[in-house]
């Protein structure tokens, strides 16, 4: 099956100005016209690329990162593709624990605040420090 960009970029859940920057960062490729004009047609490789980036950007990975994926999958490099996960989930736990100490400190004001009624409001004066 083969597709135009814009039904690339329509079952991918992105843009077609998306897949262009993609393209442009060497993340997908750019097929050739057929006979040298018309439109260039992708297939299901190009969508499962699509996806994958997507995902992985979910997932919290740069593009630069998801290039360098891309390029370990060619050379079957597990053990670079299990550290940059790991690398990751660390920038994760990271990304938690400060939201969480951001929670407990939002909580603690709104406690406050509900607790009483003179004053002004704990969690406008907290923020306008």
């Amino acid at each position: 099956m083969t597709q135009t960009i814009a039904q690339l970029a329509k079952a991918g859940g992105v843009g077609v100005d998306t897949v262009r920057y993609y393209q442009r960062r060497g993340l997908l490729a750019v097929p050739e016209r057929p006979h040298g004009n018309g439109f260039r047609h992708y297939g299901e490789d190009d969508l499962h690329r699509l996806r994958f980036i997507r995902q992985a950007q979910a997932a919290g990975f740069t593009l630069e990162e998801i290039g360098e994926l891309l390029a370990l999958d060619a050379t079957d490099d597990r053990a670079r593709a299990r550290d940059l996960a790991r690398r990751r989930i660390a920038e994760l736990d990271a990304q938690i624990e400060r939201m969480q100490a951001a929670r407990q400190a939002l909580a603690k004001l709104a406690d406050q605040c509900g607790a009483g009624s003179d004053g002004p409001c704990p969690i406008i004066t907290a923020f306008e420090r």
